[in-house]
């Protein structure tokens, strides 16, 4: 079994903050150093250089959305109360937002569209993850016959992400939460639309 390298984990955990904070092309080696406490040759150590440490940081915070996404919606029955946990996730977006700094999905897909096509490309790669595990709850609910037979879930699913990562986007920026809330709102009214007991 692999030993945890605490500081590799202490490197990860801290940059991901700053990153998501501060950005990636305002955080410098010397920001991490002084948040981590460590010393340039300890972070040298685990990473090659501070695209090697935003990579592994983007993908912490990944895990970290998706685990928040399990532990929603866990012990929910239907496909619409899983929907609508997920969407509760980032019901607090400007004060408690699941990773600090906001929704490290969408502030690395706006920075990264140009200059680190590698970390675009994770984005991305967690974009259409994300919209997979969407999609596979509302198929669950067409197949139970919870949602109308004839939903696009593909579509849907592309439809409820981009809807919540908008009202994240405007949620900070407004320092309100009430356009995630309406969002959420929207969102359930329009799942009972596509439901079967209509």
């Amino acid at each position: 079994m692999n030993k945890v390298d605490n500081t590799r984990e202490l490197i990860i955990q801290t940059s991901l903050a700053l990153f998501n904070k501060k950005g990636y092309s305002q955080t410098s080696i010397q920001d991490i150093m002084k948040a981590t406490g460590l010393p340039k040759g300890a972070i040298y150590r685990r990473f090659e250089n501070k695209n090697e440490i935003a990579i592994a940081s983007f993908e912490y915070s990944v895990s970290i959305i998706w685990n928040h996404f399990f532990e929603a919606t866990k012990s929910k029955v239907t496909a619409t109360d899983k929907l609508i946990a997920m969407c509760h996730i980032y019901k607090d977006a400007v004060n408690n937002p699941p990773v600090d700094g906001g929704c490290p999905l969408l502030n690395t897909a706006i920075e990264t569209d140009f200059g680190f096509p590698e970390l675009h490309d994770k984005a991305a790669e967690a974009h259409n993850h994300t919209l997979i595990i969407i999609q596979s709850i509302i198929d669950e609910g067409i197949r139970s016959k919870e949602f109308l037979q004839d939903v696009d879930s593909y579509s849907l699913a592309s439809f409820l992400f981009s809807t919540i990562e908008g009202a994240v986007m405007a949620s900070r920026l407004s320092l309100n939460n009430e356009h995630m809330l309406h969002s959420i709102g929207q969102i359930s009214i329009l799942l009972q639309h596509y439901s079967e007991k209509n």
